[in-house]
């Protein structure tokens, strides 16, 4: 794996090719409106194709592992060459598996998708810490000890999420509290000005609930993976007020708004710069 931490090396790709990460999420609807059968052959022609198009051209690239796993074994082998294939064109990848256990599961996780061996191995893993944050730490220690990240749920943009997320515990938030470990472990790197290795996912639908519940998202020095814009609702534009001064760490996720312009490989990557100038000249 590279030397160099997975928050410095998100920085510059942010830097390089703007603050962006599109998902790669084929599923059903999807294949259909691309022309593509809803099997293993339409899988690996929309997943393929997507690498085409956004291999070397945006920062981040976010596989959504469900749409996969669910042709099998098979459709893992396609998930699995999407990710060396964006690995070899030097494009940072994050997982979306949202995986969360405790103890030797939650090691296996690690090893799995984080290690140097892991088959399924990726930049970058979401993980959710309803378990306790302290159940993520094995997949913490292995990120930070093979310069990759993790992706922490927090404040989600789904309407459920705010009754678990914001409900207190010893007068703190829960997503306050995940906040506040995201920030311990990503004290060195706040020391030396640079992101961490522990990201948080933050919607950028949420309004004013980051200010109202007091995260402190700057201060965590985390790289903040931001879903919600286009589709679900959000603009560039609402990313200044909701993440306030930590917007500058936000790298917002576009899906649909993207996808939908294909089959063509070049429409696709057309789409994609499209919105990385547009979140750009936004921030």
């Amino acid at each position: 794996m590279s030397p160099d931490p997975f928050g410095v090396r998100l920085r510059a790709a942010m830097d390089t090719h703007g603050p962006l990460c599109v998902g790669i999420d084929p599923h059903a609807a999807l294949l259909r409106a691309w022309g593509l059968p809803v099997d293993l052959s339409g899988l690996e022609r929309f997943a393929m194709t997507c690498v085409e198009a956004f291999a070397g051209r945006v920062a981040v690239v976010k596989p959504q592992s469900a749409f996969f796993e669910v042709f099998g074994s098979r459709g893992v082998a396609v998930l699995e060459r999407v990710l060396g294939d964006l690995r070899d064109a030097g494009t940072l990848t994050i997982l979306d598996a949202k995986r969360g256990d405790i103890g030797s599961t939650m090691e296996a996780y690690a090893q799995a998708f984080l290690s140097d061996e892991g088959p399924g191995r990726a930049d970058a893993l979401t993980v959710s810490p309803f378990l306790g944050y302290g159940s993520l730490r094995p997949a913490l220690d292995v990120a930070a000890a093979t310069g990759r990240g993790v992706f922490v749920l927090a404040l989600t943009s789904n309407p459920e999420g705010p009754q678990v997320q914001h409900a207190e515990a010893n007068g703190r938030s829960v997503a306050a509290a995940v906040v506040d470990g995201a920030a311990a472990d990503n004290a060195q790197a706040a020391a030396r000005g640079e992101l961490g290795h522990v990201g948080l996912v933050v919607g950028a639908t949420v309004g004013d609930a980051v200010a109202r519940l007091g995260l402190g998202l700057a201060a965590s020095a985390a790289p903040l993976l931001a879903p919600g814009l286009g589709a679900q609702g959000a603009g560039p534009g609402d990313l200044r007020a909701v993440f306030g001064d930590a917007v500058g760490n936000v790298l917002p996720n576009v899906s649909r708004s993207v996808l939908s312009a294909g089959p063509s490989v070049q429409a696709l990557a057309a789409a994609a710069a499209r919105d990385a100038e547009s979140v750009r000249a936004a921030l």
